[in-house]
């Protein structure tokens, strides 16, 4: 049986069959349902969208298992890094404010990231705003925004990438 993504008849019996096996892909790489879940949901979004024809159900459940592995992986990537990023955030020491000297040190170390953030390219200084200052999920973000969960992770990551850059080269200064 020929296969075309964006059929709806075509889609929901390639969903029906291959779900229970993508979920359980991406569990296996992320060990976590919601996780998983949110990457095949976001898989099947790809499979429709692509407008793709398969000789048959096999095919396509080929293809999405590639898609949906990718996606997992990704993830965990992800995810090693910002944990990485975290630990090495931990590692800064904190010093107790013992002077006059040490007060202003920290004033400028804040207005140096404020001064780093506000440079941001407005896509990232929004997000970023939102998800540090704000306190709000990737998904409140996104209904903020009127942007994909996935668009506001990628703006996130960049955002924190460019600051990180900025900051440890020293381009951002006090006036």
């Amino acid at each position: 049986m020929k296969v075309k993504s964006s059929e709806n008849a075509s889609f929901g019996k390639v969903y029906t069959e291959v779900f229970p096996v993508l979920m359980r892909v991406a569990y296996h790489v992320t060990y976590s349902v919601d996780v998983s879940e949110d990457i095949v949901q976001e898989a099947f979004i790809r499979f429709y969208e692509k407008n793709m024809d398969f000789p048959s159900v096999d095919e396509a459940k080929y293809w999405l298992i590639r898609v949906t592995k990718n996606l997992a992986i990704n993830v965990v990537k992800r995810k090693s890094r910002e944990k990485a990023m975290v630990e090495k955030i931990k590692k800064v020491p904190k010093a107790p404010v013992q002077d006059g000297e040490d007060a202003l040190i920290d004033q400028e170390k804040k207005e140096m990231i404020r001064t780093a953030v506000e440079s941001l390219p407005e896509k990232l200084k929004s997000v970023l705003i939102l998800k540090e200052y704000a306190d709000l999920n990737y998904k409140q973000i996104g209904i903020v925004l009127h942007i994909s969960e996935s668009n506001v992770k990628v703006r996130v990551h960049r955002a924190r990438k460019m600051l990180e850059t900025m900051l440890d080269r020293g381009e951002i200064h006090v006036s």
